[in-house]
């Protein structure tokens, strides 16, 4: 009796070494396949807005471009007031809804009780699903005549609605990446605080959101990257004013706003500063992943 084969799973048996091989071999190229495939469409989509967006840079110079003040193709592509608003609708959004978000996740990780958490969650879940345009319209109807009313100006069309419907779009990103990091935690941090006399609450936050830094921080980056690319909902309730905002009761157009406003109709160096935009999108958020590599790092270390 050959005892060494015996201990082999049947199944094992059953299939020939060298057929296993290639079955490895298989799935492992197929593996790298599958990784190559988002790298080759960064590439592509990196080369292709370069390719297009390069003539702009040399006809208008990339100073005049980033910094200039107007907008008035097909003599002069300043895209500066749209960086502006980009920048402060979502960086109010972050400010608004980031620790919403975070309290909430908290709350469905921590405290909330089932039943409870039963309900708030799926309500969360729903909110990914609702399509930009439900919340643009929601925005239009509620929010604008809102600030209309509040802040007794004649259009309620502004950044300040942008940044409220960016932030109520942001929630369910960062509270359900928030919510997995603090249930990835060992039990062993929380049971070690209370343990050493720590209260509830004090666990939360000098324990269990520290050591989930690195999710949360993650979770936030995507909620940026939503908000700074998000267009038909922003494109329904800022006002879409190519100049630039005194206040945040001023409308104003998004980066994004703009090369969906324009690009069905601009042709030439018009069309070749829109893809300039998009450059200028694509180093934002180069610039954004490389600071939260960097935080994590740091931390790691």
């Amino acid at each position: 009796m050959n005892i060494g084969n015996k201990s082999l799973p049947q199944t094992a048996q059953s299939i020939p070494t060298k057929k296993r091989d290639w079955i490895g071999i298989f799935f492992h190229i197929l593996f790298i396949c599958s990784a190559l495939v988002g790298v080759f469409s960064l590439a592509t989509i990196v080369w292709f807005l370069f390719s297009e967006g390069l003539p702009a840079f040399r006809q208008a110079g990339v100073l005049d471009l980033v910094f200039g003040d107007l907008w008035l193709p097909p003599a002069l592509f300043g895209i500066f007031p749209m960086i502006v608003a980009s920048l402060a609708s979502t960086i109010g959004a972050v400010i608004v809804g980031v620790p919403v978000a975070l309290f909430t996740a908290v709350f469905l990780a921590e405290l909330a009780p089932q039943w409870l958490a039963n309900i708030v969650r799926p309500a969360v879940e729903l909110l990914a699903g609702i399509p930009s345009v439900v919340y643009g319209f929601f925005g239009l109807v509620i929010i604008v005549p809102a600030i209309e009313v509040i802040f007794n100006i004649p259009a309620g069309n502004t950044i300040l609605a942008g940044i409220i419907v960016l932030a109520i779009m942001i929630l369910p990103t960062v509270i359900t990446i928030s919510e997995t990091s603090l249930r990835a935690l060992p039990p062993v941090y929380k049971e070690g605080a209370l343990a050493l006399g720590a209260s509830n609450i004090y666990s939360i936050f000098k324990v269990l959101i520290p050591a989930a830094k690195s999710g949360i921080l993650t979770a936030i980056a995507l909620g940026v990257a939503r908000a700074l690319g998000e267009t038909m909902a922003i494109i329904m309730v800022m006002g879409n004013a190519p100049a630039m905002p005194g206040s945040l009761l001023d409308p104003a157009r998004t980066l994004t706003a703009n090369i969906a406003m324009e690009m069905s109709y601009a042709t030439g160096i018009h069309a070749s500063a829109l893809y300039a935009t998009g450059i200028v999108l694509l180093v934002f958020i180069v610039i954004l992943n490389a600071v939260i590599l960097y935080i994590n790092k740091k931390r790691a270390y």
